[in-house]
């Protein structure tokens, strides 16, 4: 299989569809005992069937041998990949961690993954896990599929080719790629080393957030998403699948591919986006408007404006508010959050949040500027200013985040970062 074209997504929650091989695809109302070319039908829904249609996600297979051909599960003992429920508690501090140390060789994406954080339940639809990875080998005659949810991979260093059941596709830091739930895929690296984070939804599919008074245009557009042409492995040789059910790996053997689908047609499928077609909205007047004008896509709860997890970005901007103090400001939210850096700095961090690493700042936990950026941003200018060498982004719920025991005790967690603020001394100029 190689990268195959990239097409298009032109609405999510429409139907797509892709042939490797002409004639390969159903049309229209078609005999299922002569399935054009001798294949098998096969059916992944990625939601109830009895989901509302703006939110049902299902496609429709054509395959060379049905997924049901395969060996007996096994569980895998030892993992770093977990979900919730966790047995680490929920930490209220501010926490913080350096990159990902170097893998040992051979390590390919499934073994370099590492479990941060988690929240919610995968079993009751809710939440998410969090992971970090930092791999230097392609997936050889291994595949893998999440049955707990859908998979948002953030890479922030090396490229990845992505094969999946509906095709290829290669994604870069600045990109990101999205695997539906079920679906199975294996990961080869086009660089000698890849690193980056994946967010695990585990509640509702990830869409597009509404644009309200922002009206028809802005944020990220339909149009800017592409999914992968059908492409397929035909290959016979022994194989493994490696599935996470319920927060555990299970290993089964396969003689063959499980890539082999030919033909497909629906609207659960993979897709990359390109972070710089993001449109952003800022203030051209005063003040700041909420960090959700950089939302580029969402799952939400069915409480109408509350995320389950909202995927935010900071991107390169102009700053032209006026009278504002321009660095985002000292708060405590609702909503836990987790935070990646791809590139550059962060424009709240002056040093120590570095590109690979990540924090959390949990739910009502306080946080904000360093005392370097707070003393600079009160003090300057205020001419029109361009953020140039940045890209950060959040993984932000309305659950609180528990960390993981590794997240906690590793090594490369800064246990000094609360000390960031101690710079920050009184101020009040009343005098009686």
């Amino acid at each position: 299989m190689t990268d195959g074209v990239l097409q298009y997504l032109s609405g999510f929650g429409n139907e797509f569809e892709s042939e490797a091989l002409a004639g390969a695809l159903p049309r229209g109302q078609f005999n299922p005992q002569s399935v054009p070319l001798g294949l098998y039908t096969e059916q992944l829904s990625s939601t109830a069937f009895t989901a509302p249609r703006q939110y049902n996600r299902r496609t429709w297979l054509y395959r060379i041998r049905p997924s049901v051909v395969q060996g007996e599960f096994e569980p895998i003992a030892q993992s770093s990949i977990l979900g919730s429920p966790l047995a680490s508690p929920i930490h209220p501090g501010q926490l913080r961690w350096d990159p990902l140390p170097p893998p040992a060789p051979d390590t390919d994406f499934i073994d370099g993954l590492v479990t941060f954080a988690a929240n919610g339940n995968a079993n009751q639809l809710c939440g998410m896990a969090i992971h970090l990875y930092h791999c230097n080998q392609s997936m050889i005659d291994k595949y893998f599929y999440s049955a707990d949810g859908e998979l948002l991979l953030v890479p922030q260093r090396g490229r990845l080719g992505i094969r999946t059941e509906c095709g290829a596709m290669h994604v870069a830091a600045g990109e990101i790629a999205l695997i539906p739930r079920g679906m199975k895929f294996a990961i080869d690296l086009l660089d000698e080393s890849a690193a980056g984070y994946v967010c695990e939804n585990y509640g509702a599919p990830l869409d597009l957030p509404e644009r309200g008074p922002v009206g028809a245009n802005g944020f990220a557009n339909d149009r800017d998403f592409l999914h992968p042409s059908a492409a397929f492995e035909d290959i016979d040789r022994p194989m493994q699948l490696i599935v996470k059910f319920g927060n555990q790996l299970f290993r089964s053997s396969l003689d063959h591919s499980p890539l082999d689908v030919v033909a497909w047609t629906g609207n659960s499928v993979p897709f990359k986006y390109d972070l710089a077609k993001f449109n952003v909205i800022n203030t051209v007047s005063y003040d700041h408007p909420d960090p959700s004008i950089f939302t580029v896509l969402t799952s939400q709860t069915q409480t109408p404006g509350v995320a389950n997890v909202d995927f935010v970005i900071f991107p390169p901007r102009w700053m032209v508010a006026e009278h504002t103090f321009r660095p985002p400001w000292f708060h405590r939210n609702v909503m836990s959050e987790f935070m990646g850096l791809i590139t550059g700095t962060y424009d709240a961090r002056r040093e120590g949040f570095l590109p690979g690493g990540a924090s959390l700042h949990n739910c009502l936990t306080p946080h904000g500027p360093d005392a370097e950026v707070y003393e600079k941003a009160t003090a300057s200018s205020l001419a029109p200013e361009r953020y140039e060498n940045t890209l950060a982004f959040m993984f932000e719920s309305c659950f609180m985040i528990q960390p993981t025991t590794f997240a906690l005790t590793t090594p490369i967690r800064q246990l000094d970062y609360p000390k960031t603020w101690q710079g920050l001394t009184r101020r009040f100029n009343f005098e009686p």
